[in-house]
């Protein structure tokens, strides 16, 4: 699952901001989101969270996404969101 979210560029400003948050189940049944951020065209962060129970990592990825959305970012592209809201 994974959510690409950035802010509105405005004229005249430096390149929009970007987070990308991501969620996979590795081999062993674990869960990890990574939260990928930074200014489109420069240096970005990764941070990655492991979790061992799928609802748990849904959780934090819909909390990560809502304080986004929170802070003014806006979703651009989501791919694999219906299974969040089908637990």
């Amino acid at each position: 699952m994974r959510i690409y979210l950035q802010t509105m560029p405005e004229a005249g400003n430096e390149a929009p901001r970007f987070v990308q948050i991501t969620l996979e189940q590795d081999l062993f049944g674990g869960w990890t989101l990574y939260r990928e951020s930074g200014v489109q065209g420069g240096k970005t962060m990764l941070k990655r969270e492991v979790f061992l129970e799928r609802d748990k990592a849904l959780d934090a990825f819909t909390k990560a996404r809502d304080a986004q959305i929170k802070k003014g970012f806006k979703v651009m592209f989501s791919q694999g969101q219906e299974s969040a809201h089908g637990r």
